[in-house]
């Protein structure tokens, strides 16, 4: 059985157990969560598919814990004009494990 959630605008296929990496949540470590947007649901075969979310359908999770990702380095310049930036970029993700899927 697996799902395709929406979770912090973007869409993952999940399912049961599996460890998941999102947009940073507002939700602290041991926390659990529940996602209601959920756009798709295949139980062993049986497909639902929702306009745009299936109502009544939820997936909890448990919040693992909070990292960040790695390090972007964003680089600009200019020939010959003596133009130069350097800039970097870290962000935040959550480790989340998906605990169930309701139908």
């Amino acid at each position: 059985m697996y799902a395709i959630v929406e979770i912090a605008g973007q869409q993952f296929k999940v399912q049961k157990d599996q460890k998941v990496f999102v947009h940073r949540l507002d939700a602290e470590a041991g926390q659990k969560v529940e996602f209601d947007k959920v756009l798709l649901v295949d139980n062993e075969g049986k497909i639902t598919l929702g306009a745009p979310a299936i109502e009544g359908a939820k997936v909890t999770a448990e919040v693992i814990e909070h990292v960040k990702g790695d390090k972007v380095i964003i680089f600009r310049k200019k020939r010959r004009k003596g133009y130069r930036k350097k800039n970097g970029h870290r962000q935040s993700f959550t480790t989340i494990t998906i605990t169930g899927i309701k139908a």
